[in-house]
């Protein structure tokens, strides 16, 4: 039913109908700092957006576009986020977006804009809209890895992941990219994430879709907690395969499952990829008495300095956990719960157990380590992914603008 490709090149233009490019304009020296993506029709649209009350003029002006349920490009640049800019930093919104809608011969307003990068620094429209040229020139439905690469800050490498699924019609292909890797939180974070599809479906039914893989994928997304200003997830279909995929079909609950596999793949590329990160971490609160509290838990664990300094540092401190779990403002009986540490059983109904110390120090040395939490109060659960907080995570933002 499902064909996932986790790292394939080019997922951004693996359904069909879409071209894209990724370019140095010279807003980060000399690697790419710009993405476009073009559609070869009309397609519907969908987005999630960060829920921070400062909002990068980007988001907003995404916002006001994606209320029509239809774009036919996404133009994106890297290194400098148009975050507290003001009203020129809007204008310059509207700036790359007539830009973009100029070079392609599409209308403005079926353009989608994102940035990323420093806050506070207007963008530099000369190299952009000279940049925007140069990706129009370069598009390409080989295109998707530059436009990858295009997106990264301070990632260490390009996230992408292709689905294929068979649904009753014939073969649906989704293909998406993401960056992210430090100010990273649910809510989401300075994360941004672009999905294709070359099914057919209305706007109104992907953008439920969307909102509900979203919160099941990148809001259980941490680093470090802090949530950004310019968090975005874009979504188009162009519908070129004329495979339509109707509200309560089967079909439908199959794509919706195959972009919930996608986009924990490329939520856990972020997770795994935080800056100075040398571990991606999974953390499940099972048995809580409603999945709300479970989330707060897993959250509160997840983004614990103490927590995740214990596993960079390979140290079985499993009290961490609980003191973070105990903090979170959700009740739990502490004589109930079970922990396990890296795959290690520590404790039983609230109690601690011998274990093998040398072994479990062993076991926090993979590239993966998991926390399972069980509770005892119900039948809810929350998974979280993080990473660990390592020496590099300081001085890479203790740096970041010098």
């Amino acid at each position: 039913m499902y064909n996932i490709h986790i790292g394939a090149e080019n997922a951004l233009t693996f359904p069909a109908g879409f071209r894209a490019a990724g370019v140095a304009c010279g807003i980060k020296d000399d690697s790419r700092d710009i993405m476009l993506l073009l559609a070869d029709r009309v397609c519907a649209s969908a987005g999630a957006f960060t829920k921070n009350n400062v909002k990068a003029a980007p988001v907003i002006y995404s916002q006001n576009i994606v209320k029509s349920g239809q774009a036919q490009a996404i133009i994106i640049n890297s290194g400098v986020a148009n975050a507290c800019t003001g009203d020129e930093g809007m204008h310059k919104c509207v700036e790359m977006a007539q830009t973009t809608a100029e070079n392609t011969g599409i209308s403005p307003d079926l353009v989608l804009v994102c940035s990323t990068g420093v806050i506070g620094r207007q963008l530099p429209m000369d190299k952009i809209k000279n940049g925007i040229g140069i990706a129009n020139r370069a598009l390409s439905v080989n295109g998707g890895h530059d436009a990858a690469l295009a997106i990264m800050t301070t990632d260490t490498h390009p996230k992408e992941v292709a689905i294929t699924l068979n649904t009753s019609a014939g073969i649906v292909k989704i293909g998406g990219v993401a960056k992210g890797s430090g100010m990273i939180a649910p809510n989401m974070a300075t994360m941004l994430s672009v999905i294709t599809t070359d099914a057919q479906i209305d706007p109104e039914i992907l953008q439920n879709i969307l909102s509900r893989v979203v919160d099941r994928t990148y809001n259980c997304v941490t680093v470090d907690g802090d949530t950004s200003t310019n968090d975005t997830v874009l979504m188009l279909a162009s519908g070129v395969t004329n495979i339509r995929l109707e509200q309560g079909t089967r079909d439908l609950a199959i794509f919706e499952d195959g972009l919930l596999k996608l986009a924990t793949e490329l939520a856990k590329m972020i997770a795994r990829d935080g800056e100075g990160a040398t571990k991606l971490v999974e953390i499940t609160v099972a048995g809580a008495a409603d999945s709300k509290g479970a989330a707060t838990i897993a959250r509160t664990i997840a983004n614990s300095p103490l927590v995740k300094t214990a596993i960079f540092g390979n140290d079985p401190n499993w009290g961490r956990v609980l003191a973070a779990a105990g903090r979170a403002g959700v009740y739990f009986d502490q004589y109930h719960v079970d922990l396990d540490f890296a795959g290690t059983p520590v404790v039983r109904n609230g109690q601690p157990i011998e274990f093998n110390k040398t072994a479990a120090i062993q076991a926090m040395k993979t590239k993966e380590v998991k926390i399972l939490l069980t509770l005892g109060e119900g039948a809810f659960e929350s998974t979280v992914w993080t990473c660990d907080f390592s020496y590099d995570y300081v001085r890479i933002n203790a740096d970041y603008t010098t």
